[in-house]
């Protein structure tokens, strides 16, 4: 699998993802309190979404394009953040995790970024130049590691890789392990693509046996039956999410089934606790 982000630049995943992000954000700041933001992978920042690696895959199409044709007030910080960097009403620039967490910064948070592939990374510098992020271009799981426990008190790890490596899931949950031994009070969220579901299964037996005390997992599954070798859907784990996000989480899940939903197909979205 290769979910490099500007091949996939507002999809459904990055429309369920970034919602999700935004609610998170909000629900922290919610305390006055400094937050430390850290995106371990984060990609180009800002993506053209009629350049070729977009209209390649052309997967914007049942993503972003399909919110922008709805009107559910739910999603309406969602849309307001892909409107942040485009002139007009149509969504022809899709904005990254980096560049949506950096429109949420507030005068006392830090924005610290990290990408290590080269071209990227070149892109990403680009991307945020004017905002008050910190790029880094390192090996994101030592990144992540060296990062915690973050400056301020209170803090947000986005880990969304593009899951090349076939040991990408293995290194996730060891680093998890590690974060959370140095960092258990921090809220961590940990993109994945759904593809296999035993494979999937799986995977979330050996986060639950980390035994973290708050993990939610949000799970997409963009048909009402796999399709057998493709994309499945996307889904998030959560470490220590606040009580105002679960509390409206619902909601914004089925305004978000419903708007991404595939001709023919209900779909299911819905979160659940491993731990």
């Amino acid at each position: 699998m290769n979910y490099r982000h500007s091949f996939h630049a507002g999809n459904s995943a990055d429309v369920v993802k970034h919602s999700l992000l935004i609610a998170l954000v909000r629900a922290l700041q919610q305390k006055p309190g400094a937050l430390t933001l850290i995106d371990t992978h984060a990609g180009c920042g800002l993506y053209d979404l009629r350049g070729d690696h977009a209209q390649r895959t052309g997967e914007a199409a049942q993503g972003v394009e399909r919110v922008f044709a709805g009107a559910n007030p739910l999603l309406d910080d969602y849309r307001a953040a892909v409107r942040a960097v485009n002139a007009g009403p149509e969504p022809l620039l899709y904005p990254g995790s980096p560049r949506i967490l950096a429109q949420l910064l507030r005068p006392q948070d830090l924005l610290i970024i990290n990408e290590k592939h080269p071209e990227d990374a070149y892109a990403l510098r680009g991307a945020m130049r004017g905002t008050h992020a910190a790029v880094h271009e390192r090996d994101a799981y030592e990144f992540w590691l060296a990062m915690l426990p973050t400056r301020t008190p209170r803090g947000l790890v986005v880990v969304d890789p593009p899951y090349e490596q076939t040991d990408e899931r293995a290194r996730i949950t060891k680093t998890l392990a590690a974060a959370h031994r140095k960092w258990a009070h921090g809220v961590t969220v940990i993109w994945y693509p759904l593809k296999d579901r035993s494979a999937h299964v799986h995977w979330k037996e050996k986060l639950r046996r980390l035994e973290i005390t708050k993990l939610l997992n949000v799970e997409h599954w963009l048909y009402d039956a796999d399709q057998p070798g493709i994309y499945n859907g996307a889904g998030l784990f959560i470490v220590n999410p606040p009580y105002v996000f679960t509390q409206g989480l619902a909601p914004m899940l089925e305004a978000l089934r419903a708007a991404l939903a595939p001709e023919g197909h209900r779909g299911t979205l819905g979160a659940e606790w491993l731990s």
